[in-house]
């Protein structure tokens, strides 16, 4: 038996990839998934606010004195514009925001009484807080000196001077944000899943394609039993996806330097899991289908749709509340949400639910496959 596996097995891989096309498909198209993962999900860099200002009383100290801290922040694009030209480039979103200060705006701040400053933003309060927080505090603390000094020019410039030469020690660290990098990570292991289906899918096809030309029938007038022809699907299956997750993981490490969170043997184990639920549901379609063709189109009908309901391409979280409840009842589901406790601190151990489930999906598809081979009436192309 286990002579007869082997070549099966071997003789199955070199005719399979003996067409490029198959290697591209089966190991290609991973390495797309995660290009298409970190082009979607890799632009979190923070781009700079694009700020207007309208200087309408140029001659005064305070409000050039506000422009110029304004304009020292970081992530801040100051544009000198006109109220006409302010109005046009917010319109046209070529700015983010304007900032307007009035005749008058200088000698307000110095009676402690801030007036004649406006703020526009087409962005909303979240899109300008940062902006609006550190300006209403450079004013208001220009104010408190004002009114300490009570109307005296001199102490007003001892005090203002003393403000804008003051030192503070700032210690500082730097955090790395991994957030957008383990977001990257498990979409691409998203498109993955959806891969390693097309694929189980694509190589269960073969038991019907070699019906069709005949190929099966002449297997099995050699010593070979069907029990070993279909075994030896399942292991080229198991070999390819296993392939396929080596390829993947190795790209997104050491190519794309991702990192999903998650140690590499936990994943890997966690994907292994997944393509026996990938084996299993491609020969219960299999077993349903009368030809290669009506197999490809089911496929097609299962595969795309649970993957997209399941979260592969994009987070669950944007999805309704119905959608969400019906993912739990797809494989894709408790693989992600498994990467997901495991990203957070879990171990091994808190995600047992999640692997009982997964391998109970695989026993409950291989048992269906089981049984509509076996309930076939007509005993040659079915085993």
């Amino acid at each position: 038996m286990w002579q007869e596996l082997r070549f099966l097995v071997v003789s199955t891989l070199r005719r399979t990839f003996r067409n490029r096309s198959n290697l591209i498909i089966n190991f290609g198209l991973p390495i797309v998934g995660i290009i298409l993962a970190t082009v979607i999900y890799g632009s979190s860099g923070q781009p700079d606010l694009r700020v207007g200002v309208v200087n309408g009383d140029g001659g005064g100290r305070i409000a050039a004195d506000t422009v110029h801290f304004m304009g020292n922040m970081n992530h801040m694009q100051l544009v000198d514009v006109t109220e006409s030209e302010l109005r046009e480039q917010l319109a046209a979103s070529k700015l983010d925001a304007g900032l307007i200060l009035s005749a008058g705006y200088s000698d307000s701040v110095m009676a402690s009484k801030p007036d004649h400053i406006a703020l526009q933003t087409v962005k909303g309060a979240s899109g300008t807080a940062y902006f609006k927080s550190m300006l209403n505090s450079y004013v208001d603390n220009v104010s408190a000196i004002a009114r300490l000094s009570a109307g005296d020019s001199a102490k007003f410039d001892r005090l203002y001077k003393r403000y804008g030469e003051s030192d503070f020690k700032l210690t500082t660290s730097t955090v790395n944000d991994s957030s957008s990098t383990k977001q990257m990570s498990t979409q691409s292991i998203g498109f993955l899943l959806m891969f390693m289906l097309t694929s189980a899918g694509s190589l269960s096809e073969l038991i019907l394609k070699n019906r069709e030309n005949r190929t099966y029938f002449r297997i099995l007038s050699s010593p070979i039993s069907a029990r070993v022809y279909v075994l030896s699907n399942i292991v080229v299956n198991l070999i390819v996806m296993m392939a396929q997750i080596v390829v993947a993981l190795f790209f997104m490490r050491a190519v794309f330097h991702l990192s999903a969170g998650v140690s590499f043997g936990s994943l890997g184990l966690l994907l292994a899991v997944y393509a026996l639920v990938s084996v299993s549901l491609s020969l219960a379609i299999v077993s349903f289908a009368k030809s290669s063709g009506a197999a490809s189109a089911m496929q097609n009908l299962v595969v795309t749709p649970s993957c997209l309901i399941a979260g592969c391409f994009f987070p669950i979280s944007v999805m309704p509340e119905t959608m969400q409840r019906i993912a739990d009842f797809l494989p894709q589901r408790w693989v992600l949400e498994a990467i997901e406790k495991l990203q957070s601190g879990s171990g091994l151990q808190d995600i047992g639910l999640n692997f009982s489930v997964l391998l109970a999906f695989a026993a409950v598809f291989f048992l269906i496959a089981v049984y509509k081979f076996g309930r076939s009436n007509d005993t040659r192309n079915f085993v």
